[in-house]
């Protein structure tokens, strides 16, 4: 059976990696070759017998691949129609689940129950952002952002304003849109400013509602607990789930040091919560005949065990982690009921199937992989092992074990890996898992706050050890992201690494050090690069913004470094640096912010933080805190020229007189570069509207003449003119602007400029992160929405993209 249920979960694999989704009526197929298998496999011939059984784990994966396609299919019929995108809409719902607040919004889930809009057509489960109120500015206090007071659980009129879920596609990326579908987000967007915003009901009394409010009041009972304590944020994330109360700084400890799975609802909290239970209610039970002999203590306390587990995994938000560990209880707790021995295997497997039938999309989650494969090697070291040893001792090797084990999956998905894990593991779960999380439980309870202030300062110490630990130079390795095939041979490797060894008299499998060799693969299998005189250009997908990454063959150049969203986020860490990790790129030679604008400027500081770069040029006053966070820099000015590999650099704007003028705004000042190959050329103006064009002209207009544009100001109107890209004269024009950008970018007028001179158009909103290789007197052109293409993206395919 457990092979049948694997089949299954790859089927539902598969369906995941799909770029469009299959037909269900395909799905009938499956009832005769079932018959046909069940037919085989009472066949007297052990040569039909195994046809039958091949054809049942066939039926099976199929079953998985079309349940997954049905969910898919069901999901993706509530989508909101593209005509419904930026119009005012007036809603009646209920917030879902605990709001989340930033500097400048509101931000929650939102259940539509009714659309009072004439013909609005709406998902019925979205997201909203409820920006606030600016107080009043004043020269002695900061500007104040006056947010909205909503609660999880009340029912609300708003005006809102939605479009359908769209994010960013790069190479090495965060897919939003999947996000979105998993946590059925049909669309997104912000409410309005309206007098009819207003609260319907305090108190919508449904199950799923009265959780997360008890999360919020609890949320709530902390902050007032703790008030300016450090690690306030984390006991709560602890309590309740609420990862987004960690600060960034935080989570990069936790991530460095390879214990933020305890850092959140793990599956360890879950399970050692659920044995508390079932040790208290056996210990009692037991000791009252009545009840004894109405129900034995064992099938009562397995009750209560499981009941605890399931009621703190919906207190935390019931993640993936979480999940697993209340269906492996679940097994565990059915098999005391019926007094029938279950193995650790077949535990393990029943869970990964309640997890992808009850959520298909939860194999797309790294969660998924590490927390399954973690209990996977903790199986392989310790079950079925023949002698003892000192619980130290199996300790450290369940620690070690597990370390190795994930490496494949941490290089896949994240191209680190923690090398103090091990020992940080060794002192943070003893401590959070065995003193912090029951004292933070604890809290939970009326009158008991004050077991947050002991909870608290056992955590503060832990920190104290993990941030000395994090800060080790060498505490992490990171490396480029590994081909599957070596992910592959690496999992192989270190499974036969772990196999039992020899004992006595008992023999083990021989030459383990061999999985050593399977490892190698994925740190050696190094990814491409651009040959002698060539270069790869990489346009990123960072919404209303640029960034641009140059490649030689032995040199790196970043072009501005996109938006920041916010103190924590921006495109810097959210976009540039994984992508940089992902392609092997360990440094940047040069990056270049052309101009102070946050579009263009906001990524800048993450990216000095995560990657050295040996030379900042730029437009900055000496005073940005760009400048000042940069070891070496320069002011970008025409006359500039350096070769890289055989790759000529050119800054042709601004002018050293430009920077004199006081009157010029910061778009004037935007660093021009052109690069040059023996196969094609690409001309980078940043945000340089009509005026510096014209200058352009006048002073280089010999050298303009471009196989690539990246267009100018995002193609707004106050560019692009006539003059400019007939002289220009690329083959091949990008816009780089954001989904529905509140600009209009890029203009109608420019686009058809552009045509009419027979260039082709990208844009990054519809394609993603374009990619172009300027090599073999050619330049090749990918975008990563095709390269990436899966179902849930059919759905965004934009009007205006059909000049392609």
């Amino acid at each position: 059976m457990q092979i049948h249920i694997l089949a299954f979960v790859l089927g539902v694999v598969l369906l995941q990696q799909q770029a469009s989704l299959p037909a269900i009526s395909w799905a009938w197929a499956l009832l005769p070759g079932a018959a046909s298998a069940f037919l085989l496999c009472r066949s007297h011939e052990p040569v039909f017998t195994t046809a039958g059984k091949v054809l049942f784990a066939a039926i099976f994966l199929s079953a998985g691949f079309f349940w997954a396609a049905a969910f898919a299919q069901w999901r993706l019929s509530d989508a909101l129609p593209q005509e419904w995108e930026g119009r005012d809409i007036q809603l009646v719902g209920v917030v879902a689940e605990l709001p989340q607040v930033n500097e400048r919004s509101l931000r929650f889930v939102f259940d539509v129950e009714q659309a009072f809009t004439d013909g609005a057509i709406v998902p019925k489960r979205i997201s909203l952002a409820w920006y606030g109120d600016r107080g009043t500015d004043t020269k002695t206090e900061p500007l104040q952002v006056n947010l909205p007071h909503v609660n999880a659980g009340e029912r609300w009129r708003l005006t809102v304003r939605l479009k359908r879920p769209h994010g960013s596609i790069n190479p090495h990326g965060f897919d939003f849109e999947e996000w979105a579908l998993e946590h059925n987000i049909r669309a997104t967007g912000y409410v309005r400013e309206s007098d009819e915003n207003v609260r319907l009901n305090d108190r919508v009394n449904r199950p799923s509602y009265q959780i997360e409010r008890l999360r919020q009041k609890i949320r709530e009972r902390f902050t007032q607990a703790l008030p300016d304590h450090a690690y306030a944020g984390v006991l709560a994330a602890l309590a309740v789930g609420d990862q987004r109360a960690i600060p960034a700084e935080q989570w990069q400890i936790f991530t460095r040091t390879g214990i933020n799975h305890l850092m959140s609802i793990s599956g360890l909290h879950v399970t050692m919560v659920s044995g508390l239970m079932f040790a208290l209610v056996y210990w009692a039970w037991r000791r009252n005949g009545r009840l004894t002999l109405w129900l034995p203590a064992r099938k009562a306390a397995a009750v209560a065990g499981l009941l605890a587990a399931l009621g703190y995994a919906l207190l935390a938000g019931f993640a993936v982690p979480a999940q697993r560990t209340v269906y492996m209880l679940a097994v565990v707790a059915t098999a005391l009921w019926w007094r029938r021995f279950t193995s650790a295997t077949m535990i393990l497997t029943w869970a990964l199937l309640a997890v992808t039938l009850f959520d298909p999309w939860a194999v797309l989650s790294p969660g998924f992989w590490l927390s399954f494969g973690a209990i996977a090697t903790i199986m392989l070291v310790s079950v079925g092992r023949i002698g003892r040893m000192h619980w130290i001792t199996e300790w450290a090797r369940i620690q070690w074990a597990i370390t190795l084990g994930l490496i494949p999956a941490l290089l896949a998905m994240f191209q680190q890996v923690s090398l103090v894990s091990p020992i940080a593991n060794a002192i943070a779960v003893p401590l959070v898992s065995l003193v912090v999380v029951p004292l933070t439980l604890l809290a939970t309870l009326p009158l008991l706050d004050f077991m947050l202030l002991p909870a608290h300062a056992i955590l503060s110490g832990c920190m104290d050890l993990m941030q000395w630990m994090s800060d080790l130079p060498h505490a992490v390795w990171n490396q480029h992201a590994p081909p599957m095939w070596a992910v592959a041979a690496g999992l192989g490797g270190i499974i036969w690494m772990l196999l039992p060894g020899s004992l006595g008299f008992v023999r083990g499998f021989p030459a383990r050090w061999l999985g050593m060799v399977a490892l190698l693969p994925m740190f050696l299998s190094l990814p491409p690069k651009p040959g002698p005189g060539d270069l790869w250009l990489s346009v990123l997908d960072v919404g209303q913004g640029l960034a641009v990454v140059a490649r030689t063959e032995n040199h790196t150049l970043l072009y501005d470094a996109g938006p920041g969203s916010g103190s924590e986020s921006d495109s810097g860490n959210r976009i540039i640096v994984p992508f940089l990790r992902g392609e092997g790129v360990k440094h940047l030679d040069a990056m270049v912010v052309t101009h102070a604008d946050t579009d263009h400027s906001g990524g800048a500081l993450s990216v000095l933080q995560a990657v050295p770069v040996k030379w900042l040029v730029s437009s900055l006053s000496n005073d940005h805190p760009i400048q000042l966070a940069a070891s070496k820099k320069q002011r970008c000015q025409a006359g500039e020229t350096w070769q890289w590999d055989g790759v000529q650099f050119d800054m042709l704007h601004p002018s050293e007189q430009s920077y004199s003028n006081s009157r010029l705004k910061t778009n004037a000042l935007s660093c021009v570069l052109k690069i040059s190959t023996v196969h094609g050329s690409v001309l980078l103006p940043s945000d340089i509207e009509k005026q510096s064009e014209y200058q352009l002209l006048a002073q280089a207009g010999h050298t303009l003449s471009s196989t690539v544009l990246v267009a100018p100001h995002h193609g707004s109107k106050t560019s692009s003119t006539d003059e400019f890209i007939h002289r220009v004269n690329p083959r091949l024009v990008i816009f780089t602007v954001g989904y529905r950008n509140r600009f209009g970018h890029p203009k109608d007028a420019v686009v058809e400029r552009y045509q009419a001179l027979g260039s082709r158009l990208l844009r990054s909103d519809a394609d993603g992160a374009i990619l172009l290789r300027f090599a073999d007197d050619n330049v090749a052109v990918e975008t990563s929405r095709a390269l990436r293409r899966r179902y849930w993206h059919d759905v965004l395919e934009l009007t205006n993209n059909s000049y392609h």
